[in-house]
């Protein structure tokens, strides 16, 4: 299966990328099979994901994965972006080969950690501000 234009378009032209200030959780997780890691940036509040960002070492369906998710997820819920799954990263970079579906597994496994994370400090800030009052 030759990669895909939009395949392409992820890996020369990756949406956004890196760290940013507002990002107030983050998830990293690296395939033990083959070394490639992501890393994804996320600003989080009221249950919602206003921006993601990424970084990505590996082959090129990681790094076109990690891009396409972030896409995937800017403006949804926590609940809305834990429902993504390979298929619609897939879906998103015009296909994968089968054997590139790690990069797909990779970038969900990174985003449930993040939103683990995320969902686990949202409630622990509403916990604090409700002691505080």
């Amino acid at each position: 299966m030759p990669y895909s234009e939009e395949f392409k378009d992820h890996l020369a032209n990756p949406r956004n990328v890196g760290n940013f200030d507002e990002a107030n959780h983050f998830g990293v997780e690296t395939n033990p099979a083959c070394g490639d890691t992501l890393k994804l940036f996320l600003k989080v509040s009221e249950g919602r994901i206003h921006r993601a960002g990424f970084l990505a070492y590996g082959c090129p369906a990681t790094i076109a994965c990690g891009s396409a998710i972030t896409e995937l997820i800017t403006n949804k819920t926590i609940e809305d972006a834990l429902a993504i799954d390979r298929q619609m990263i897939s879906a998103k970079v015009g296909g994968i080969p089968s054997r590139k579906n790690h990069a797909a597994a990779l970038a969900i496994e990174t985003l449930h950690h993040a939103l683990t994370r995320a969902d686990l400090s949202i409630k622990l800030a509403v916990e604090a501000e409700q002691l505080s009052r």
